[in-house]
Formats: C-alpha cells, sequence, structure tokens
C-alpha cells in the first residue's frame, strides 16, 4: 500500500511561540500515512533557501521518499499563524514561494512515478489542478482537499477539479447540516464518488451518491490539548488508510459498514493529531519575518 503527496509544502511560523515547523496538506498526508504504516513519497517544489531545507529534512527523517521533488531558486512557502483558544488563526503567507509561483510540471517519468501508488493526495494550495487529469490516468486513486473558501466550491471549480478525483475532503466548519449536504451533493454531482466534509468538534460526514454516513468526533484530553494543526489531515490520511485497508479500488466502492469505519479511523486519527504542537512536530525557534529565510 502506498501513498503519495502531491503538491504544497510550507513552514508555519507559529508568531505566539515564535517557532516554526514544516507542513503543508500534501505533505502532512504522505507523513501520516507513513506513521500509520503506509508505504509513502511527497512530490513537490522546495524552495532553495534555509526554510526548503528545513522542510525536506523533517519528512526525510519521518522516512517519506522526497527523491523525485524538485528545488527552485526563490523562496519556501512560509505562514504566520497564533493559536488562540488552541485553535490555529491565520495571519498572512507569502502565497506559497516557488511551490505555487513555479508548480511542478510532470513528465512521463514522475507519471510512471505516480503510478507505483495506491493513492496521491492533492489539494487547493497546490497549484496542481491542470495536472490532475494527467495523474488520473496514472491509473491511481486520486483524493483532494477543498479547503474552506467558497471559492473553491464554485460550479467553474468543481469542472476543473471533480471529474479527475476520487475522494473530495471539504472543511465546513459551522456550516449547518442542510448546508454540508447540500455542498456533499454539488461536489458529488460534478464527478467525485466520495465526498467527506469535516465539521470540527461536530464530527464529519460522507456522501456515496446513495446515503450520507455520519461520524461524531472523537474525544479528547483537553490536559494534553496543544492545538488543531493538521488534525483535517490527520483525519484523511486515517480514512484512506483505513479505505485502501478495505479494498477501495476505482472499479470497487467498499460497503457502507466499510466506509463507517474509515470515518472512525479518521476521526481517530484527528483527536491523536489535537496533542501534537504544530503538523508532525520538528519545531525550530525563529524570529524572523515572513518571507525571508535564517
Amino acid at each position: 500500500m502506498k501513498v503519495i503527496g502531491f503538491g504544497d509544502n510550507i513552514v508555519d511560523r507559529f508568531l505566539d511561540r515564535k517557532v516554526m515547523y514544516p507542513g503543508g496538506n500534501c505533505v502532512n498526508v504522505a507523513v501520516f500515512a507513513r506513521r500509520l504504516g503506509v508505504e509513502s513519497a511527497y512530490l513537490g517544489v522546495f524552495g532553495s533557501d534555509p526554510l526548503g531545507a528545513f522542510v525536506r529534512d523533517a519528512i526525510d527523517a519521518e522516512g517519506v521518499d522526497t527523491s523525485q521533488c524538485i528545488i527552485r531558486d526563490g523562496l519556501n512557502g512560509v505562514t504566520e499563524i497564533k493559536v488562540v483558544d488552541g485553535d490555529r488563526i491565520f495571519l498572512g503567507w507569502n502565497e506559497g514561494g516557488v511551490t505555487t509561483s513555479h508548480p511542478f510540471a510532470l513528465e512521463d517519468e514522475h507519471l510512471k512515478y505516480l503510478a507505483s501508488a495506491d493513492l496521491v493526495h492533492s489539494s487547493v494550495y497546490s497549484a496542481s489542478e491542470p495536472q490532475l487529469p494527467a495523474v488520473r490516468s496514472t491509473g491511481t486513486l486520486v483524493s483532494f482537499d477543498y479547503s474552506s473558501e467558497p471559492e473553491r466550491r464554485t460550479d467553474s471549480y468543481l469542472m476543473q477539479t471533480a471529474p479527475y478525483v476520487d475522494l473530495a475532503l471539504l472543511s465546513c466548519g459551522n456550516m449547518t447540516v442542510a448546508a454540508v449536504e447540500n455542498d456533499l451533493r454539488r461536489v458529488h454531482a460534478a464527478g467525485v464518488s466520495l465526498v467527506v466534509g469535516t465539521r470540527g468538534q461536530s464530527g464529519a460526514m460522507m456522501y456515496d451518491g446513495e446515503r450520507f454516513l455520519t461520524q461524531a468526533a472523537a474525544p479528547t484530553d483537553p490536559l494534553r490539548f496543544a492545538d488543531t494543526m493538521g488534525c483535517g489531515d490527520a483525519f484523511l490520511a486515517g480514512l484512506v488508510v483505513s479505505l485502501l485497508g478495505s479494498g477501495w479500488s476505482r472499479a470497487y466502492r467498499p460497503p457502507a459498514d466499510a466506509l463507517q469505519k474509515a470515518l472512525a479511523r479518521g476521526a481517530e486519527s484527528a483527536a491523536a493529531q489535537c496533542y501534537v504542537e504544530g503538523a508532525f512536530g520538528y519545531g525550530r525557534a525563529v524570529e524572523v519575518a515572513a518571507g525571508q529565510s535564517r
């Protein structure tokens, strides 16, 4: 079983802690899948600055393959964050640095590499939308994180991405159940076979075109709580590892009980992530402003 994260990487700089951590949606999913015992890799672009090396070194230390990655001249992506009552508040970023200004362009060798995976994961922060048809053509399953921004839920954006995605993850925050169901239906109708909406402490919901399945959030110990960074990515990693373990493929959709089990596995992974500072550790003290390197 193998999972590849294709797209964004970032340095998360916590201003309140004066600590920076490696992260990024696609990196996190690859790292979390590896921690769940799955072979994994990350395919993306690092900046040539020390922040790029910082992220790559941390990924390598987790046993995630980065051998096919590219280093481009310029700044790595960096975002500024603070934590308020356990929730992360994003204050600004440098637009993803070279990861998004000069994104990864897949060649034949990369497509062969992606074809070795059971699932390739990407996101709205990866500038990977034009590459999705090529990823899909390798035969691997494709998951995609649509995050929470309304512009990523428009008909035009769904038309551009959904036909090439097998599993979509939507961050639905404090949306009503009716609103979540409506968005899940829309994404499914656009071409995605399994659509999941995460709702924080309200749990998660999945739509497979026939039924809605719900999952409560797993309990957490408030005395051990660090922050919510990476919880959605941990949820997705737990979900897809469980689904792949049940035999999920483009030709086989697991039955409802297996889907429910996968949702529960995702909830457990998300709860465990609440005890981790940053996305997956490797914090380093830093005092420079966003967009600068050390």
